[in-house]
């Protein structure tokens, strides 16, 4: 099994190359011989495999995940949101909760709520299972999901590639019947979703584009009188690794203002309470806040050891994630001077991402939970008042990578990548239970590192999905004769363990992160030199 992990590792990092800002000739080196290990992979895995055990098992042979099939009737709820260019060229496809193990707290979370103190420990207390809905008894609940589960069984969806970019895309956000697209190629392009087509190419940025954010339209007007722009102007903002955000006015495709921030930008996002906040994470792990109405700096604050790869507002807090997997919670006070207060501050120890330069840690707040995604095969859910942890599974094998998480309309969606054979789609979960719906998929599936979505005015999802490719959903009828470009599956092993403790996963960590790397030969070419580790990437 040492080659395996070895390979799983290579694999990962490999992973981790290929959606970094800039590659050194190493690196790239390093990226073309994805496919010489894989196919080593998997003929070892092959080797490995017999009656019982199947590739990504541990070494006794015993799955960690049980299989089981779970039998549903075909129902289709009366109400429900339905959700589909077909793909260009080559790229056409026709295609019960486990408790989790509590930990010690040093300081209580309620104390660090109340005086802003900092927490760095898990909480005491027992949970991590699914919430339950208070207005719906767990027999009623039961049947809706059923409906639901179906109903998603039989979605269909029309792919359409928006084709414009010419390297990956970093980020990805909605404005109406409008995609806006950021590009390590550092451009934003403005996309009209109905025809498919580029409405605008917004060129300024000097090094590649790593966060967007949309304004609410209230704060757009308030921007757009001071600028003497119409009432109905909508802003788009976009961070960079050029230590820039730009405010682009999206009916006149123009950079309307731009703030230097000093730092790499690493993630972004708009806080809407008082005058409106920017909320920025650098490359090096500051968090800053700028007033949206006169653009100044307004705090500053070394909150991670690492890069913030992640900042997402909820009401009047502030949720920033970083490369070494610790998790801030703020709330805005609505001040001219440090309008964000701590109120917890969770380390990777607590998390369980033990990661740093190089790494990429995503997350989506709910009510007193935070979904986390880290380049793993499942999910992690923080209840981030008490620190206690809990693991959704997101992948059948260990090989598994999940690069964004988002929710939409009572989904719950996790992209879903394997490192061992390059298949990639997107994994739904109910909400608020967290029970697992269905894979959607479809051939040639590109890795998926960013994600967006909205509903039609008829409540049929739109979504757009960004990566290698940028591509948007069009969900169809479910009655309809159009061939849909997706396949949706059920995936037994991740139904049968919806959630695991910490002790159910500890060796599938250890298989892919604990161990060293092989020190002698990599394959390197003669005149290429060594200039780093493996694993040293960052997405800036």
């Amino acid at each position: 099994m040492g080659e395996v992990r070895k390979l799983q590792k290579k694999l990962r990092q490999i992973e981790n190359l290929e959606i970094k800002i800039s590659l050194t000739p190493e690196e790239r080196f390093k990226i073309s011989r994805k496919a010489e290990l894989r196919s080593r992979l998997a003929e070892l895995q092959l080797q490995l495999s017999g009656p019982e055990q199947t590739p990504g098992t541990g070494e006794d042979g015993k799955e960690k995940m049980k299989r089981q099939v779970v039998e549903t009737p075909e129902v289709i709820p009366s109400q429900m949101p339905p959700a589909s260019k077909i793909l260009k060229g080559e790229k056409e496809s026709r295609a019960p909760a486990m408790p989790v193990q509590p930990a010690s707290q040093r300081g209580a979370g309620g104390d660090a709520a109340e005086t802003g103190g900092v927490s760095h420990q898990r909480g005491d207390e027992p949970g991590g299972c699914p919430d339950l809905d208070p207005e719906h008894p767990p027999q009623q609940e039961d049947v809706k999901f059923k409906s639901l589960k179906a109903f998603w069984e039989k979605a269909r969806f029309r792919l359409r590639l928006l084709e414009g970019h010419n390297d990956i895309v970093t980020s990805v956000v909605a404005v109406d019947n409008l995609v806006v697209s950021g590009s390590r190629d550092t451009t934003v392009k403005v996309w009209h979703v109905p025809t498919a087509t580029q409405q605008k190419n917004l060129g300024g940025h000097t090094g590649g584009v790593t966060c967007l954010s949309a304004p609410p339209p209230e704060y757009c007007k308030r921007l757009a009188r001071l600028l003497s722009l119409s009432d109905n102007e909508r802003f788009i903002l976009s961070g960079s690794a050029d230590c820039c955000v730009r405010i682009w006015a999206l009916s006149i495709g123009q950079c309307v203002k731009s703030v230097y921030t000093f730092n790499a930008v690493a993630a972004l996002c708009f806080l809407p309470e008082g005058d409106g906040y920017i909320i920025t994470g650098s490359d090096g792990g500051k968090v800053q806040a700028w007033n949206w109405h006169n653009f100044q700096n307004c705090q500053s604050v070394n909150a991670h050891q690492e890069a913030v790869t992640s900042i997402q507002s909820q009401g009047p807090l502030v949720f920033s994630g970083s490369a070494e997997g610790g998790i801030s919670v703020w709330e805005n006070r609505c001040s001219d001077r440090d309008p964000l207060r701590l109120l917890h501050h969770w380390s990777g120890q607590v998390t369980g991402f033990s990661g740093g330069a190089g790494e990429r840690l995503t997350l989506s707040p709910r009510g007193d939970r935070v979904f986390l995604a880290y380049g793993r095969a499942w999910l992690k859910i923080l209840h981030w008042r008490t620190g206690m942890i809990s693991r959704l599974t997101n992948h059948s094998s260990i090989t598994g990578v999940t690069d964004c998480v988002h929710q939409t309309g009572g989904l719950l969606i996790g992209s879903s990548y394997d490192l061992a054979n390059g298949e990639s789609g997107l994994n739904l979960f109910s909400l608020p239970q967290c029970r697992y719906l269905a894979s959607l998929t479809w051939s040639n599936a590109p890795r998926i590192l960013c994600f967006a979505a909205w509903t039609t005015g008829s409540g049929d999802h739109r979504w757009v999905t960004g990566g290698q490719d940028l591509i948007v959903w069009e969900q169809l009828p479910s009655s309809g004769k159009q061939r849909s470009d997706i396949t949706v599956k059920r995936d037994s092993r991740i139904d049968s363990c919806f959630f695991e403790s910490e002790a159910d996963t500890e060796e599938e960590e250890e298989e892919t992160d604990d161990f060293d790397d092989d020190g002698g030969e990599d394959g390197r070419p003669d005149g290429v030199q060594g200039e780093g580790s493996w694993l040293r990437c960052t997405l800036q």
